[in-house]
């Protein structure tokens, strides 16, 4: 069961895994309810059901428009046949294929780099965001949250974004940006979005982390070493304050990973492995004195 407080809705899944929700349910039911416009900025798609769900919006007149990472289009070598179907990324294309058949405006993104985002907007009315892609490994094996927001405010500011990335104004390519956005309150619940890497994220979660006067708990898939949030970490545990995390770990024991720092300074570090249920561990979240 998702946790719900008035208009703000957490899921966490997959349900395959022994979780409490269903991710791709939630996604497809989320799109099902579109009225008139869908937005999607979403890193890869390669789930029949949420490519199917975006073509009935299609067909029900709603507009739809997506941006995807092309890298999920292509192979990095060439396959041996290119007129015949084959290769890591043949779903990637078909559904890509499929969507266009529909008429839906469907682009790749603009930049060399990587495309990571993973939102909806519907409706200029609610918001769909969190950690999971739009893929069957990402609703039905990776450890992944969804936040739904219903509120216009909040759903404008993505659908902002959603513009400038459909205009390729993004990452080396940005042509300049307004100021960070201003909280909006929802049920009660305070709500600032920032973007990377116009609104600088991570100086803002290390003025979070500052905060914490109790423990701070995180789970997240990649972690770097040398990055002012493990530098910040580094800091609030000379103080004391009990800081515990959930990695994945294949990712955790890389050289670049700031897990043996973080252990050597009294933080505990729980591993995911991966097995038959469960993918990687690709939650990206913290919680700051439980609240």
């Amino acid at each position: 069961m998702p946790k719900i407080i008035g208009n703000v809705g957490l899921y966490m899944g997959p349900h395959q895994t022994g979780a409490f929700d269903n991710l791709e349910e939630t996604i497809v039911d989320f799109i099902n309810a579109a009225q008139s416009r869908l937005e999607v900025a979403v890193q890869e798609l390669d789930s029949p059901q949420i490519a199917e769900a975006l073509i009935r919006a299609r067909q029900r007149k709603v507009t739809v428009k997506v941006v995807t990472e092309h890298n999920y289009l292509r192979e990095s070598r060439p396959v041996p046949q290119p007129d015949r179907p084959g290769g890591k990324y043949e779903t990637n294309r078909d559904l890509h294929a499929s969507l266009l058949r529909a008429n839906i405006d469907i682009k790749t993104d603009y930049n060399t780099n990587i495309f990571h985002q993973k939102f909806i907007v519907r409706d200029r009315q609610s918001l769909l965001t969190g950690s999971t892609n739009f893929t069957e490994t990402g609703t039905s094996k990776n450890l992944n949250h969804i936040v739904i927001v219903h509120d216009s405010e909040v759903a404008k500011i993505y659908a902002r974004e959603f513009r400038e990335i459909s205009q390729g104004r993004f990452g080396k390519l940005s042509k300049g940006h307004g100021r960070s956005p201003k909280d909006v309150i929802v049920s009660g619940i305070p709500i600032r979005v920032l973007f990377a890497p116009d609104h600088n994220p991570e100086m803002e979660i290390m003025k979070q982390m500052a905060k914490a006067k109790k423990s701070i708990e995180f789970a997240i898939f990649t972690f770097s070493n040398s990055s002012g949030i493990d530098d910040q970490m580094l800091f609030i545990r000379r103080l004391n304050m009990p800081i515990r995390g959930a990695m994945d770990l294949r990712q955790g024991v890389q050289k670049w990973a700031a897990t043996d720092n973080l252990v050597n300074a009294g933080v505990e570090i729980y591993t995911v492995r991966p097995s038959r249920t469960i993918g990687n561990l690709h939650h990206k979240l913290m919680v700051l004195d439980e609240q």
